[in-house]
C-alpha cells in the first residue's frame, strides 16, 4: 500500500511538473537558461581540473601515500581512515560536491567501510572559498570583510559536524575485525602507494582518460540538476508555491528573533544557494547580522540542489544519504551560531585587520576574487567546450577499438 502511494506520488508531482513547463514556457525557459549559464561559466571551469586531479591521484596511489600519514590525525578526530583528509581537503578547496565525488571513489577502492564512507560524505561537501568571498562577500553584499565570518563559521562548523559524526555507526563497527595498526613512516607509505599503483592493472592513457571521462560525466549531471532546480523554483514561485509555504518560515525566524521578510528568501535558499543568498542580500528589511546567520544556515545546508547531485553520485555505492542529510542540517545549525559567536572579534572589530589594500587569505585583494569570477565567465565557455570536444574523441577512439 505504501508503496502503491509512493507512485502515485511521484507520478502526480511529475505530471504536475510537466503542466507548469507548459504552461509557463517563457519563464521555464529563461530559469532553464540561467542554470545553463552558471553551470557553463563557472560551475564546469572550476570543478573540472579538481575531479581530473581526484582521480588520478587515486589511480596512482597517492591517495594511499597521503592516507597513511594522516592516520593519527584523521582517526582520532572523525574516527575515518588517514585517505580522508583527501576528501576533506578537495572539498574545502574546490566545493561541493567534490567531497562526495572522491568519497564515493574511495568507497569503490574498497579504502573505506560503508560507515566510514557515510561519515566522510557527511563533512566533506563544503563551499568553495571562492563562492564564499567571491560570489557571496563581494558580488551579493559587496564586503571583502564579510567573506572572513562567513568562511570561519562555514569551516568551523563542518569540523564539528565530522566530529560529531565520529559517534556515528560505532555499534555496528564492534563486530568489525579491525586491521592491525601499522607503524607510520613515509617508507611505509611509499611502499603502499606503489602497491596500490602495481594493482591498477589499466595503462597510463587510459587512467588519464579514464579520469576525463568520468569527471565530465559527474558534471554533465551536476549541471543537469542545477538547470532543473533552477526551473524549479522559479515555478514554485510563480504559481505561488513559494510564497505560502514561506509563511511556515516565518513564524520559525521570529522564533529565533530574525526578520519575517527573509523567509522567502531562506525557502529559495533552500533549494539553490545561489538564488537564495543573492534574495537575502537584496532584502531591504533585517539587519546585516541576522541576513548573514541566514546565508550561513543555507550554505551548511547545501541546498537540495546540491543534495540531490549528492544523492546521485553516492547512489551507484552502499553510501546512504539520511546521514549527510541529518549533518547538512547539523552544520547550517553550528554555522548559524558561530556567525553569532565571531560576528563581533571578525567583523565589527575591523581595528584588529587592516583590510585596505592589504590581500584576504594570502594574498587575493577584492578585485582579485572580482577578476578570478570575471576570468571564469570569459574562459569558462571555452574550457568548458574544449573538454567536451576531448571527451568526445576519447570516446569515439574507444568505440573504434570495440
Amino acid at each position: 500500500m505504501t508503496q502503491k502511494v509512493k507512485t502515485i506520488l511521484l507520478s502526480g508531482i511529475t505530471v504536475f511538473i510537466a503542466f507548469c513547463l507548459i504552461k509557463y514556457p517563457d519563464q521555464s525557459f529563461e530559469a532553464s537558461i540561467r542554470g545553463l549559464k552558471m553551470w557553463w561559466e563557472i560551475v564546469f571551469p572550476s570543478l573540472l581540473p579538481f575531479f581530473i586531479t581526484a582521480e588520478l591521484l587515486i589511480g596512482f596511489g597517492v591517495v594511499r601515500f597521503i592516507g597513511i600519514l594522516f592516520e593519527p590525525i584523521m582517526r582520532p578526530l572523525f574516527n575515518v581512515p588517514g585517505v580522508g583528509s583527501f576528501a576533506w581537503a578537495m572539498g574545502m578547496a574546490s566545493g561541493y560536491p567534490t567531497g562526495a565525488k572522491i568519497s564515493t571513489r574511495l568507497r569503490e577502492e574498497r579504502q573505506l567501510t560503508q560507515i566510514e564512507a557515510e561519515r566522510l560524505v557527511s563533512f566533506t561537501n563544503a563551499s568553495s572559498p571562492l563562492f564564499i568571498f567571491g560570489a557571496v562577500s563581494v558580488g551579493f553584499f559587496y564586503d571583502v570583510k564579510l567573506g572572513i565570518l562567513l568562511a570561519s563559521a562555514h569551516y568551523i562548523g563542518n569540523a564539528l559536524v565530522g566530529i560529531c559524526m565520529r559517534f556515528y555507526g560505532r555499534e555496528k563497527e564492534k563486530n568489525v575485525v579491525k586491521s592491525k595498526k601499522q607503524k607510520i613512516s613515509i617508507i611505509y607509505a611509499f611502499k603502499e602507494m606503489h602497491r596500490a599503483r602495481m594493482n591498477d592493472p589499466r595503462p597510463f592513457g587510459q587512467i588519464v582518460g579514464d579520469a576525463v571521462l568520468t569527471s565530465i560525466q559527474t558534471l554533465v549531471m551536476v549541471g543537469g540538476f542545477i538547470i532543473f532546480f533552477s526551473v524549479l523554483t522559479k515555478l514554485m514561485f510563480i504559481i505561488g508555491f513559494s510564497p505560502a509555504i514561506s509563511t511556515i518560515f516565518e513564524y520559525i525566524l521570529q522564533l529565533f528573533t530574525l526578520p519575517a521578510d527573509l523567509s522567502l528568501p531562506l525557502f529559495s535558499g533552500l533549494f539553490e544557494i545561489t538564488q537564495g543568498a543573492r534574495a537575502i542580500s537584496q532584502t531591504e528589511t533585517g539587519s546585516l547580522l541576522a541576513k548573514i546567520i541566514v546565508v550561513s544556515f543555507i550554505l551548511g545546508f547545501n541546498g537540495f540542489s546540491i543534495q540531490a547531485q549528492v544523492a546521485s553520485i553516492i547512489a551507484p555505492t552502499d553510501i546512504r544519504f539520511s546521514p549527510y542529510f541529518f549533518a547538512r542540517i547539523l552544520h547550517g545549525v553550528f554555522a548559524s551560531i558561530l556567525t553569532v559567536i565571531l560576528y563581533k572579534p571578525l567583523y565589527l572589530n575591523r581595528t584588529s585587520f587592516d583590510f585596505k589594500g592589504v590581500p584576504v587569505s594570502n594574498g587575493i585583494p577584492q578585485d582579485s576574487w572580482l577578476a578570478i569570477l570575471y576570468n571564469l565567465k570569459e574562459l569558462g565557455p571555452i574550457i568548458t567546450i574544449t573538454f567536451l570536444l576531448i571527451a568526445f574523441i576519447i570516446l569515439s577512439n574507444r568505440l573504434r577499438k570495440t
